[in-house]
């Protein structure tokens, strides 16, 4: 067991200095321009992400509301097909942060491969989803129209499954290390591309046909497809390959094993949060028309809010992985700290926004003439703003601690918890709309109550402190004396 002691009292650790008197929050280790410089870049990485997606619904709201409502819905169902793997694939930057940190390069090459190993045994299960998914979203008890939307536009994107999968893993070759900076610039072209090809493709200029939603998932899946090619190429550089061994490498059993280990209940517990999500989504539709547009619209504003925090979150999870794979988990804390306060910080901007001028983040969506409830849905997604703004603070916090823990190797605990609130939040949805017919916004009062109690409960994990002693790599490393 380690021992537990404040910060000021404890000596620092082998090779780090001690605070200084012109230290301060910004310019101590792992302060606030060290963690910015991390997390800056994956925080314009996934804005990236997060702006194509809102202009996407924007252009689809345009063109019909039901095609925007279509095309969450279809969303987040193929993420919820995919985010198993994923969780599998992005879990490979925490043993590249690990080796990296404990100096040990050659072993970052082939923990890449294992991930990408991963991502092409995983391609045939998200592309047999496609024959299910008329089934699949017929079970919504949606009108057909929407229905339809919903099926096309999800075995589209299903093309596009096995590209992101294979960009995430060889994108940990960059995040792992910190050289984040090169995932933004990959991540923000495509994503550019992709906001390109939704103009051309849904509307039909150029040449392109107009297609609407359909158009929109097809630039998505190019966009994909062209992006893991770009991470491909820039993996096996011959600079990496000398340094890096990112030559060709077969399947190594035990460290797929291990990657596995500790990466499918990272997976497992993302497909956990978006399937209850997506429970949620599914019976709020069934109140009506407005409820559900509105809710969507929500929920694609909030993104802005959430995007930036997760790539701090992935900041939080790399620094984590490489203070303690160099054997310092206080220095790791103390990352972690500096990236709450920073999320913190933007959400409470972003909050106030979102209480005070809701509307500012809703003009995109007010599309005129097809519109089919208007101002009534606008009026209802900017009351449900500012339920966004009262839950943000406790996401934040989600946010980072899990990563933070998870970057440590404490998946399991992240499983089981998400298996019980997930199922949690389904039942009381369901609940909240089938039985007790409460309405929506009784539905948004319970998920923001449960967006805090997770954020309280990953709070609790992290201060308790046994992710300290964790590590995924296999050299067993005896833990620092630690602070609280």
């Amino acid at each position: 067991m380690s021992t537990v002691q404040s910060p000021t009292d404890e000596a620092p650790p082998d090779g780090v200095q001690g605070r200084t008197p012109h230290e301060n929050w910004w310019s101590r280790q792992v302060g606030g321009a060290e963690v910015l410089r991390v997390a800056a870049p994956l925080v314009v990485s996934s804005l990236s992400w997060t702006v194509m997606t809102f202009i996407d619904r924007m252009m689809l709201n345009h063109w019909s509301g039901t095609a925007m409502t279509a095309a969450f819905i279809g969303s987040v169902a193929w993420f919820a097909l995919v985010c198993l793997p994923l969780g599998v694939c992005m879990y490979t930057s925490t043993f590249v942060a690990q080796y990296y940190g404990s100096s040990q390069p050659h072993k970052i090459g082939p923990s890449v491969w294992q991930g990408t190993w991963l991502a092409l045994a995983a391609s045939p299960l998200t592309l047999a989803a496609i024959p299910l998914a008329p089934f699949l979203f017929s079970l919504a008890g949606h009108d057909s129209e929407l229905t339809d939307l919903e099926t096309r536009y999800f075995e589209i994107l299903c093309w596009g499954a096995p590209a992101m999968l294979f960009a995430q893993s060889l994108s940990s070759f960059y995040s792992g290390r910190g050289k984040t900076v090169i995932v933004m610039i990959v991540d923000a072209l495509f994503a550019a591309l992709n906001v390109l090809l939704d103009y051309l493709w849904i509307f039909g200029h150029a040449g392109f046909p107009a297609m609407g939603i359909e158009g929109a998932a097809w630039a998505t899946v190019v966009a994909l497809w062209l992006k893991a090619l770009v991470y491909l190429l820039l993996f096996v550089a011959p600079i990496n390959q000398e340094r890096f061994s990112t030559s060709l490498r077969g399947v190594d059993y035990l460290l797929l094993r291990r990657m596995l280990y500790f990466g499918w209940p990272s997976g497992l517990q993302i497909l956990l949060d978006v399937v209850g999500f997506q429970i949620f989504i599914v019976l709020v539709a069934r109140l009506g028309a407005v409820e559900h547009e509105a809710t969507s619209m929500a929920f694609s504003v909030s993104m802005l809010a959430f995007m930036p925090v997760h790539g701090l979150s992935m900041a939080a999870s790399i620094l984590v992985g490489q203070h303690l794979g160099e054997n310092r988990d206080r220095i790791a804390a103390q990352s972690t700290w500096t990236s709450l306060h920073v999320a913190l910080a933007y959400m409470t901007l972003i909050s106030m926004l979102y209480t005070f001028v809701p509307n500012l983040f809703l003009y995109g969506f007010d599309s005129g003439e097809h519109a089919e409830h208007g101002p009534l849905v606008l009026a209802t997604a900017a009351t449900l703003l500012r339920y966004v703004a009262i839950y943000n603070f406790f996401d934040a916090a989600l946010m980072v601690f899990v990563s933070a823990i998870k970057g440590a190797g404490d998946t399991r605990f992240v499983l089981w918890v998400s298996l019980a609130m997930a199922i949690l939040l389904g039942s009381l949805s369901y609940l909240a709309v089938e039985v007790f017919n409460l309405g929506l916004y009784a539905c948004w009062a319970l998920i923001t109550a449960w967006v805090c109690s997770l954020g309280l409960i990953y709070l609790a994990r992290f201060i308790q402190g046994k992710w300290r002693k964790m590590r995924v790599i296999e050299t067993p490393i005896e833990p620092e004396t630690v602070a609280a």
